[in-house]
């Protein structure tokens, strides 16, 4: 019988790329986002080839993340996998100067949402003594650099998260997998600099970044691997960068 799926984010970037991999592994798919006509879309596409079927809501919302995962039709109640994807980064400054309304975007929607979402499934993992929780954290959550102090420090929530719950739940049969990918060309750095999309641009100048596809190929070897393993952190860098802030550019 098919696993069924459920990603956070899918409407675009890494959780997109992850959708159309599961779905061509033959992994059913409940799409989550924010934007219906997205979701709409992909739905459309994907199920052609895998059950799907569609939720709205915000990761920051915990009644809605509850409301809506209740929501879900029978044959989609049994999640075997989930990807915390849905995470953000708003505004780049040193700790002085940052934009409360950004630090309260990041950390509910990179570290609260991600909580959120997983209280609402792991339950039933545990009834069923199986699962697989993949966390999408960053390579900023491995080294914090200047002007993101407050960015970082959610995805090193995350990198913690991930820790503990592997701690608490590997007892009930259930994997746990943190990623970290380092410089990926999504919509990331366009929502990071407000819509500038000359500034978004100049971060991937001068050498080749990760693409979605990547990270989800990735994410696809850890839900794939055998029963006995567990792929439990992979940090992924494009192989011009080094670091989080030291990329080798031509």
């Amino acid at each position: 019988m098919s696993r069924i799926a459920l990603i956070t984010g899918a409407t675009s970037g890494i959780g997109k790329a992850t959708a159309f991999a599961f779905a061509n592994a033959g992994i059913n798919l409940i799409l989550c986002g924010r934007r219906q006509e997205r979701l709409t879309e992909l739905a459309d596409v994907l199920g052609k080839q895998v059950k799907t079927t569609t939720l709205l809501f915000d990761v920051r919302d915990s009644a809605e993340v509850a409301k809506a995962i209740a929501s879900l039709p029978t044959d989609f109640q049994s999640i075997d996998i989930l990807v915390n994807n849905a995470g953000n980064a708003h505004g780049m400054s040193p700790i002085q100067d940052g934009d409360l309304r950004d630090w309260d975007a990041m950390m509910d929607g990179n570290v609260k949402g991600l909580l959120y979402v997983s209280k609402a499934v792991i339950a039933g993992m545990i009834e069923r003594g199986k699962g697989h929780i993949v966390n999408i954290s960053s390579v900023a959550g491995k080294q914090t650099y200047a002007n993101g102090a407050v960015y970082c420090a959610s995805k090193k929530a995350v990198e913690a998260i991930s820790e503990g719950m592997r701690l608490d739940l590997t007892q009930h049969g259930i994997k746990i997998t943190n990623i970290a990918p380092g410089a990926v060309e999504t919509e990331f750095s366009l929502v990071r600099f407000k819509g500038d999309e000359s500034r978004a641009a100049k971060v991937y100048e001068g050498f080749e970044p990760l693409r979605a596809e990547d990270i989800a190929d990735t994410i696809l070897y850890a839900v794939m691997a055998p029963a006995h393993v567990t792929i439990a952190d992979i940090t992924i860098y494009a192989a011009a960068q080094a670091a989080p802030t030291t990329v080798y550019r031509k």
